[in-house]
């Protein structure tokens, strides 16, 4: 589990120090391999080599590789801009296997975030997990199962069920869906009106406040909730769209966990 990768990432954090700057020979189009499998990095503008890096792992969708997030303006774009190294898996066959907790696919995630330590330096306080889709409900699945050391899930149209009771959890949650979302329902939770019913009973959150309305292109609004819970926070933005990824979302997110002044893109 994650959890077991903390020493890794101090302990090659302090290296960087040492060895001075930090050359990786896989990265943007060329995948690094851990097995039969990948995963593609894309490294932050203006990067100094040496300087330990907050880490975005995100699960791309169904029937897309890691090079479509880091090709994308709404998602490789906003990490390359705010100092943040971009980890995005390949799916075996394009896809996730999220519906059991038994999936291989933890322990990858586990091994991508442990190659990753190998080649750079990694700021262990700022691991952030996401995904869109498919991919969103495989971030879910890997924070239900090795969350612990993750500072926050950041999913995007897609989750696990409501039902679902997680061994692990990250500090922090924040989900975006559409109410007009035809592929993915928005995760309600059975009788209960309010999101993300998962998160809320198993970081111990009662009461919700608004967070009020924002926007990153004037065409679509999202209204936020917050709630303050025992053992983290759980932030959902809603907006009356579909099945896609909100301009500027995840951009504003990493702004906001790594104290930035909010900006699009």
């Amino acid at each position: 589990m994650i959890k077991t990768l903390t020493f890794c990432f101090f302990a090659f954090a302090s290296a960087a120090h040492a060895m001075g700057p930090w050359n990786s020979d896989c990265h943007g189009t060329t995948p690094c391999e851990i097995g039969e499998r990948s995963y593609h990095v894309l490294e932050p503008e203006g990067w100094d080599g040496e300087t330990p890096l907050p880490v975005l792992m995100h699960f791309h969708g169904w029937s897309r590789t890691g090079k479509h997030a880091q090709n994308s303006e709404r998602i490789g774009a906003s990490t390359v801009r705010r100092g943040v190294l971009l980890v995005t898996p390949n799916g075996a066959n394009k896809t996730w296997d999220f519906w059991q907790a038994d999936t291989d696919d933890v322990a990858f995630g586990d091994a991508v975030l442990a190659d990753v330590a190998k080649r750079y330096p990694v700021a262990s306080d700022k691991i952030y997990v996401s995904g869109y889709s498919y991919g969103s409900a495989m971030a879910w699945r890997y924070v239900c199962h090795s969350g612990n050391d993750v500072s926050a899930l950041l999913g995007i149209a897609g989750s696990i069920s409501q039902s679902e009771t997680c061994d692990e959890a990250p500090a922090a949650v924040r989900h975006v869906h559409g109410l007009n979302d035809t592929v993915a329902r928005v995760p309600l939770g059975q009788g209960d009106a309010a999101p993300l019913r998962l998160w809320r009973a198993r970081l111990g959150c009662e009461d919700s406040t608004p967070g009020g309305s924002w926007q990153a292109r004037e065409f679509l609004t999202l209204e936020r909730t917050n709630w303050d819970c025992a053992d983290g926070s759980v932030t959902v933005d809603l907006h009356p769209g579909g099945h896609f990824v909100p301009h500027g979302w995840i951009g504003r997110q990493l702004d906001e966990l790594l104290g930035l002044t909010p900006s699009y893109p």
